[in-house]
């Protein structure tokens, strides 16, 4: 376990050092979080008839996703990928660690550094100025952070089984360009997911996407009571346990069938 979480440490201390990237990035998601306010402020206007979630709420919900976009597997690791292609991943099944763990680590690094740089600044400037609003008492707080945390070891354990799905595609480029686009419209991030029609919600209360975005989200805001925090829990748990399973049965199956070129 110490290798591990001494890995985390290595890689967020290595990946915080682009901070000219992350001030690029805070300057993206600022203008992209203002032109999505404007078009759900139009979507509220329009509308004739009373809305699931309040213009407040929705507003906080997008300055949330922003600040936390890369929770989302909707981007890649280019050093994973390259690994899988190139045929380097040789050297990553020659450490003496165990290869999901060690890309657990590394997945779970590359979705909490760009959030610690980019999170904080956002705040600081959408709550007094641009309209976010805070949890409406501490127990909201804390059950968002803590469910926040279990939020990243659920997109870590997505992007690692992501990364796995390599070892069965030529190229990759398909899986990471189709897989993205659905896990940011059902998680949340593209429309709060209490917007979207009834029906299509039964299916995605099931599925794990929701505990990335919405889940924390809603607990923020005080949508979600905090008496129902167990059961959040519980349902990020139970995805995180099963994508893991599934992972580390996915790799045993790839390392076994993998061939790289001389040897």
């Amino acid at each position: 376990m110490k290798s591990y979480l001494a890995l985390v440490k290595i890689r967020i201390q290595s990946l915080l050092q682009y901070r000219a990237a992350a001030i690029a990035g805070f300057g993206t998601q600022l203008f992209w979080g203002f032109i999505r306010i404007m078009i759900f402020q139009a979507f509220y206007l329009s509308a004739n008839h009373a809305m699931p979630m309040s213009s407040q709420d929705a507003i906080t919900y997008i300055w949330l996703g922003q600040a936390f976009l890369f929770f989302v597997p909707w981007n890649i690791d280019r050093e994973m990928f390259l690994t899988i292609r190139t045929g380097n991943v040789a050297y990553e099944l020659a450490r003496p660690l165990d290869c999901y763990w060690y890309w657990f680590a590394k997945a779970f690094s590359f979705r909490t550094a760009p959030v610690l740089l980019r999170a904080l600044p956002l705040f600081i400037l959408t709550i007094p100025f641009f309209g976010m609003g805070i949890p409406p008492d501490i127990f909201c707080l804390l059950a968002f952070l803590l469910t926040l945390f279990t939020a990243v070891l659920l997109s870590s354990a997505l992007t690692v089984l992501i990364n796995i799905s390599l070892f069965w595609t030529i190229s990759g480029e398909g899986i990471y360009r189709l897989l993205p686009s659905f896990m940011m419209m059902l998680s949340g991030l593209i429309v709060p997911l209490p917007l979207m029609p009834e029906w299509i919600q039964i299916f995605i209360r099931i599925l794990p996407f929701r505990g990335i975005i919405d889940s924390p989200f809603r607990l923020y805001m005080g949508h979600i009571p905090f008496a129902a925090l167990p059961e959040v829990l519980l349902h990020q748990v139970i995805w995180i346990f099963l994508i893991i399973l599934i992972g580390r049965f996915l790799l045993s199956r790839g390392i076994k069938r993998i061939i790289i070129q001389g040897g």
